[in-house]
């Protein structure tokens, strides 16, 4: 009875065209709001091109990547995928304080691969005030050399921006309350001025995990759950379901009061690890990453609603590389795939 059943099921045309559907993509292109970061530090992470396969046989249509890599950038030549390229913070001083280094930059690691879809440079990760690449003018003079190299080339279709971190704000509870700290404005207010004078989006990495970690927040509120956290903001009623959108509506708030109302967030990492921290499991991290899919290419945010969120989930493969302490080892876990098998870790049903 159950074989006859199963063989009647395995027959049916709408079965195997759900299941070919199934099969076919995890991730949804139809939206195509969601990419997947490419970090890279770990001794077991598979070369590029089997992880440019990978975003292939998985349907995903954007990948970030942390600085150059001439065997990924070989590896995606002619394969459709939309790619952030980062300046590392390292290479920021060397390139504000010279064009000629900067359209070198540009030259060897974007106009080379013309047949790469490069959608942004990211020039600096999460750069802080006082370090060398953060340092006076140093930030916006790097991102102004990188843009004038791309306009010189002719590929002034690719933005330049720059990624920075919740840490850089300050007052986010209520989110329209939120602003830049005084530190992070100080300079950061001159690339809120040229992002609005390019069109370019300000890019935010948002992690819910760290406020859950920290005691800030309940679970299900930073897994996109129903909770007692919900709240509506008294300055405007806005009523916020989950954590991610009380973040990322605190940074549209901090951008209009620094004159960069114009200008959309583009979420440059999030995730949730799978071990080595408190609520860091396999379980949530599958909740969460679903969750936000499915948030992100349909709901938009409170402030934004309906509009779908660009967002880039952190990340491919955990990494054994990282240095960790005992109380951070969660920092290597945050992978979809594992790096050895080279399967997901847990379902993403992005159907």
């Amino acid at each position: 009875m159950k074989m006859s059943g199963v063989r009647m099921l395995a027959s049916s045309p709408m079965l195997l065209f759900l299941l070919s559907l199934l099969m076919a993509s995890y991730f949804d292109t139809t939206a195509g709001q969601i990419g997947v970061c490419f970090g890279q530090m770990g001794n077991n992470i598979p070369n590029p091109a089997e992880v440019v396969a990978m975003f292939k046989q998985y349907s995903i249509p954007r990948m970030r990547m942390y600085g150059p890599n001439p065997n990924a950038l070989n590896a995606l030549r002619g394969s459709n995928i939309e790619f952030i390229l980062d300046v590392p913070n390292g290479d920021l001083k060397r390139l504000a304080d010279s064009q000629t280094e900067a359209s070198t930059w540009v030259r060897d690691n974007v106009q080379k691969y013309n047949d790469v879809r490069f959608r942004y440079v990211s020039v600096g990760n999460e750069v802080m005030p006082r370090v060398p690449g953060g340092a006076g003018t140093v930030l916006i003079q790097a991102m102004q050399n990188i843009d004038r190299a791309l306009s010189a080339a002719g590929l002034s279709n690719i933005k330049v921006s720059t990624t920075t971190f919740m840490g850089a704000f300050t007052d986010t509870y209520p989110p329209s309350r939120g602003r830049f700290s005084d530190e992070f404005l100080n300079f950061l207010q001159p690339v809120v001025g040229f992002l609005v004078s390019e069109r370019s989006p300000l890019l935010v990495n948002i992690y819910t995990y760290f406020s859950y970690k920290n005691g800030d927040v309940s679970l299900e509120f930073a897994l996109f759950k129903p909770s007692n956290n919900e709240f509506n903001d008294p300055n405007n009623q806005h009523h916020y379901q989950n954590f991610f959108d009380a973040n990322l509506d605190s940074v549209y708030a901090a951008l209009e009061k620094s004159g960069g109302g114009s200008l959309d967030v583009v979420v440059s990492e999030s995730g949730w690890p799978t071990q080595g921290g408190p609520g860091a499991s396999v379980p949530n991290a599958e909740a969460y990453v679903n969750n936000l899919r499915l948030h992100v290419n349909k709901n938009g945010s409170p402030k934004r609603s309906g509009k779908p969120i660009e967002t880039y989930i952190f990340a491919m493969f955990d990494e054994n590389g990282k240095q960790t302490s005992p109380n951070d080892e969660y920092e290597k876990y945050w992978g979809m795939f594992s790096p050895t098998t080279r399967q997901l870790k847990y379902g993403v049903k992005f159907n």
